[in-house]
């Protein structure tokens, strides 16, 4: 009898042991288990949705009043934009700017026709565009904070961009189609900074005053005038895609 009690009693210390063997790796598979989440979560690269910003810079025409001179008669530019990032690798934007244009007949390297000069009233003029937009963005590559380097985001972008937008100027509206290029840089998660230049293509031969002075057969983009908008650019982000961290079942 004592000898079966005191085998009863080995068997119910090693249960406890085991229970007590169980219970730890329990506890330490779920410390792990947190340890690693707490790790991954750590690592995720936070992406925003949206991003609003200002830009300033300089704009100058392109037309009769001035055929081929880049940059000449520079005016002011500036606006503000919304950025919806669709991921790290494109985006679009919507924008809203004010533009000047400047030019002058008498400073171009091609002459006007005589009889056609003689009816220009103004050989010089100055006026303002507000230009609305919206242009699809793709990155170069993938644009982000580089936390998640599986990701291979970087903080800065080369990106190309085309779109579609409309001009008011000289008391009348055109289309325009904006072309260009630009980077950009991620100063901090949210602050972003760019360069951003777009040539705009309008479906107008007045935005100086003139039109066809030289009585060109015009085409969808042949022998219209034209814009360019250089700025650089601050923003901020907002509406973040992830939330918070993944769970852990265990």
């Amino acid at each position: 009898m004592t000898h079966n009690h005191s085998i009863g009693r080995r068997a119910g210390r090693l249960s406890g042991i085991l229970r007590y063997a169980a219970t730890s790796v329990r506890t330490a598979v779920c410390v792990l288990a947190m340890a690693s989440a707490s790790l991954n979560a750590q690592a995720q690269e936070l992406e925003y949705a949206m991003e609003v910003g200002l830009m300033g810079g300089g704009s100058f025409y392109l037309g009769d009043a001035n055929y081929s001179g880049f940059y000449k008669k520079l005016c002011p530019a500036g606006g503000a934009f919304a950025r919806w990032n669709i991921n790290p690798r494109m985006a679009v934007k919507f924008n809203a700017l004010y533009a000047g244009l400047k030019g002058d007949i008498r400073s171009t390297e091609t002459k006007y026709p005589p009889a056609e000069l003689a009816k220009v009233e103004k050989p010089s003029f100055s006026n303002s565009a507000v230009d609305v937009s919206a242009t699809y963005e793709l990155h170069f590559w993938g644009f982000g904070t580089g936390a998640a380097s599986y990701k291979g985001n970087k903080r800065w972008c080369p990106y190309i961009q085309l779109g579609l937008g409309g001009t008011y100027a000289n008391k009348a509206f055109t289309m325009n189609i904006p072309i260009g290029c630009g980077v950009k840089f991620k100063v901090k998660d949210r602050l972003n900074v760019g360069l951003d230049w777009a040539m705009h293509f309008t479906l107008s031969d007045e935005l100086d005053g003139v039109k066809d002075p030289y009585r060109i057969e015009s085409g969808f983009l042949k022998n219209k005038d034209s814009y360019c908008v250089t700025s650089i650019y601050i923003s901020y982000d907002f509406c973040p895609k992830l939330r918070k961290c993944p769970s852990v079942e265990y």
